[in-house]
């Protein structure tokens, strides 16, 4: 059986006051449509992403995920154009879904997040089934009306229900696997005589009901829940961030303030890391065993190995990490660094596209760029790779064991030699030998007597003044 998932992600959003679609705005560093995608199993026929409003935006959003390899299954999209309701956005697939064989779609909400795969799993290999959840204020939910045998007997909006309806506590997820060509028949009879004048998906999922069994699934109310307003939005992330800290404490890692840590859903954390307070992991980041990751600390997108110690207020970005590595406090590492086993990158250090082999060190107040730095190799404090000409960028070349002295600047493109020694503020502009000591300074001049000359001479313009 093909059967072929349709999520919804035409909205406007109105609510969230922004120019960014609601399905990009992100839960803890991943856009909402992201998690929803990520839901899908691998052997899914397709998927057909409804799109209209910010339609550019998700376009460009699915081709990055497209290219990073994660998309679970084909994607395809499908522009609702004026937005006439959520049955409307499936008539609009119709062309596409007959186009794609399919048997069984499976129809979710872009701007619902925290679905689970498990039941999202369930959802596809059911033969009909509904997504409900049950709420003590159901508020603007539609309601769900059930059989006696708890199969749908049918959907209510919120305002088109009557009194008693209205008093029903199951309402409507909004997730649902149906069989096509009942869905299809459903889809092209549908009618908008109702109080928005739009076409209700609720209508076509009640008329397949009619004609078949079509079973309810209660879910707890944080997997259907909707992304409608930054409130929505800040609850959602409140949940997902109990839940992921909740299963890495299970795998054996230390939060020491779980309620101020953000750990993305593509982060994963090896036994007896400990993560101090204010820590944000986000996009794809993993983590090796024993590391320590300091207060203050944002990681993104960055492959940390074992027994790594990330002082406080580091900033990580797309950057690999040795083991036994050590950075920070306050140290930069922005993207394309490698940091090979052993380094050490110390408090304010900045460094970007730059490789520091084995055992390497810049402890203090340097700026590592288009850089790459030897084995064993001191960098001293001050030191600047001076990489970018107003043009161009260009690279520097340290070898192994080099030592360079504090306050240099190294004039790209330029090379130093293993062993080589650098006199502390010199300006480097012409490569340095092996084993050369190299060193660039005007002369010093001492006179004798002369501090206290100009400061005899300080005084007496005091007193004339």
């Amino acid at each position: 059986m093909a059967t072929t998932a349709v999520i919804l992600a035409a909205g406007l959003g109105t609510r969230m006051k922004s120019r960014l679609p609601k399905v990009l705005h992100p839960i803890l560093g991943d856009p909402s449509l992201l998690w929803v995608l990520r839901t899908l199993p691998r052997d899914l026929n397709a998927a057909v992403i409804v799109v209209h409003h910010g339609r550019e935006q998700v376009l460009a959003a699915l081709e990055s995920w497209r290219a990073q390899g994660l998309l679970p299954c084909p994607v395809t999209t499908v522009d609702q154009g004026e937005p006439l309701g959520t049955g409307h956005a499936l008539q609009a697939c119709i062309p596409e879904l007959d186009r794609l064989g399919a048997t069984r779609v499976v129809i979710l909400c872009g701007d619902v997040p925290l679905t689970t795969p498990a039941t999202v799993a369930r959802l596809c290999a059911s033969e009909a089934l509904l997504l409900a959840m049950d709420l003590e204020e159901p508020g603007a939910y539609g309601r769900v009306l059930q059989h006696p045998d708890g199969r749908l007997a049918g959907l209510v909006e919120a305002k088109d229900a009557t009194t008693e309806q209205r008093a029903v506590r199951r309402v409507n997820g909004g997730a649902y696997a149906l069989p096509w060509p009942a869905l299809r028949t459903a889809l092209q009879e549908l009618r908008n005589d109702n109080a928005q004048r739009e076409y209700y998906l609720t209508d076509a999922v009640a008329a397949v009901a009619r004609g078949q069994r079509v079973a309810v699934e209660v879910c707890a109310p944080e997997e259907l829940a909707g992304m409608n307003s930054r409130m929505d939005q800040a609850a959602l992330q409140a949940s997902a961030q109990r839940r992921i800290n909740a299963h890495w404490m299970a795998e054996g890692v230390t939060f020491l303030h779980p309620g101020d840590t953000l750990v993305g859903p593509r982060v994963t954390l090896a036994q007896d890391i400990v993560i101090d307070p204010c820590v944000r992991l986000e996009g794809a980041c993993s983590f090796g065993e024993g590391c320590r990751i300091g207060q203050g600390t944002v990681v993104a997108d960055s492959d940390v190995a074992e027994a790594v110690e990330i002082r406080p207020y580091c900033v990580v970005e797309r950057t690999r990490v040795g083991a036994g590595a050590k950075v920070g406090p306050f140290a930069r590492l922005r993207e394309g660094t490698l940091l090979e086993p052993g380094v050490h990158v110390g408090n304010f250090v900045e460094t970007k596209k730059a490789h520091l082999h084995r055992g390497a060190k810049a402890n203090h107040l340097a700026y590592l760029g288009d850089a790459e730095i030897g084995e064993g190799t001191n960098v001293g404090a001050g030191v600047i790779t001076c990489n970018y000409d107003g043009v161009n960028k260009h690279r520097t070349l340290i070898g192994r064991n080099v030592f360079i002295g504090s306050d240099t600047q190294l004039v790209a493109p330029v090379e130093i030699g293993d062993g080589a020694l650098i006199g502390a503020g010199s300006t480097i502009t012409k490569d340095v030998p092996p084993d050369a000591l190299a060193l660039s300074r005007v002369p010093q001049t001492s006179r004798e007597g002369g501090a206290a000359a100009i400061r005899a001479r300080q005084k007496q313009a005091t007193r004339v003044s």
